[in-house]
């Protein structure tokens, strides 16, 4: 839970109480006190809750990392405190971060989450560690990628293929059913899963063992105002991203004020054109790189309607 939504909720707990005491003179100071004090404890309750959890760092490469011309290193971390975002960057290690849900939540279905950051930095918490805490109150296991940037786009392709085989590979340690495993991208994200869902025929890298002989497939995509879809004069759709009758289905999200916007539009055309089952959302604003953060329409749209899809896609309906 974000630091300064608590912050906030304290605050209009403060307000509320005082209010209460000076308009209707209900409480005394020690009620007062009393009500702050359940407030605050409750707070630390569910803060908890909510990072109690061991997250396990799975690296995809144990060897030799393919593409890759630097010695392995733990990645570059810093925070932007005007947008309070943190960022990583030098990434040579590729990993996936792992997320559980509580056991009675676990619906079986895992969603590899793909930040997005223009292929120079990956937004680790508002595209991936947020989104990855929320798919786990639906149930969803979750794994933020740790794609190789910066400037790596062919390599990052290799990560995300290579992380769903070893997810596959490792699926009974998280009760997963390996034909519900999914990507979820933002930005730059949205451009490397709609790779993963369309060129996973494709060999990208040589066999490094046996883990790369299990599919990279995704049975599901969602694309959230995903970036460089489109290419050319006409903006169409990149001839990289291979739409066919086998590309799976997908749950695409963006706004109409956004300057990457036509790559939701060119996405849904060519899958609509394949016949393959595409809910496309486009709202009139939002622009770009919300998360899912309050106090953005777009950010506060999206999640709703994409659990309603994920329900569906998990449920074979």
């Amino acid at each position: 839970m974000n630091w300064i939504k608590k912050g906030n909720q304290l605050r209009k707990k403060i307000l509320e109480f005082e209010d209460r005491r000076l308009l209707f003179n209900c409480f005394s100071m020690r009620d007062l006190w009393m009500k702050l004090l359940i407030t605050l404890i409750s707070i630390f309750y569910f803060t908890t809750l909510n990072y109690a959890q061991t997250v396990d760092t799975i690296y995809l490469w144990p060897d030799k990392v393919p593409g890759e011309n630097k010695p392995k290193h733990e990645p570059k971390q810093t925070a932007n405190t005007s947008g309070h975002v943190v960022r990583l960057t030098d990434v040579t290690n590729p990993a996936v971060m792992v997320f559980k849900p509580k056991a009675s939540l676990n619906n079986g279905a895992g969603v590899i989450v793909c930040p997005g950051g223009g292929y120079r930095i990956l937004a680790m918490d508002k595209e991936g560690y947020e989104i990855a805490e929320w798919l786990n109150t639906l149930g969803f296991t979750a794994f933020v990628l740790q794609y190789r940037v910066p400037n790596k786009p062919k390599e990052a392709l290799y990560d995300i293929q290579r992380a769903i085989k070893v997810i596959r590979s490792m699926a009974p340690e998280w009760r997963l059913n390996t034909s519900k495993l999914g990507v979820l991208g933002f930005s730059a994200g949205g451009d490397l899963s709609a790779l993963a869902s369309t060129r996973y025929n494709i060999e990208s890298y040589p066999k490094m063992d046996s883990i790369d002989s299990i599919s990279c497939r995704p049975d599901f995509a969602l694309l959230v105002y995903a970036a460089y879809l489109d290419k050319g004069i006409n903006r169409s759709l990149r001839p990289e991203l291979l739409v066919d009758r086998n590309t799976p289905p997908m749950f695409i999200f963006g706004t109409a004020d956004d300057s990457h916007g036509n790559s939701s539009l060119v996405m849904a055309t060519a899958l609509r054109d394949n016949k393959i089952p595409v809910e496309l959302h486009l709202l009139p604003e939002g622009g770009h790189g919300y998360g899912m953060r309050t106090g953005n329409i777009a950010a506060e749209t999206w999640p709703a309607l994409a659990e309603i899809w994920l329900q569906k896609v998990v449920n074979n309906e």
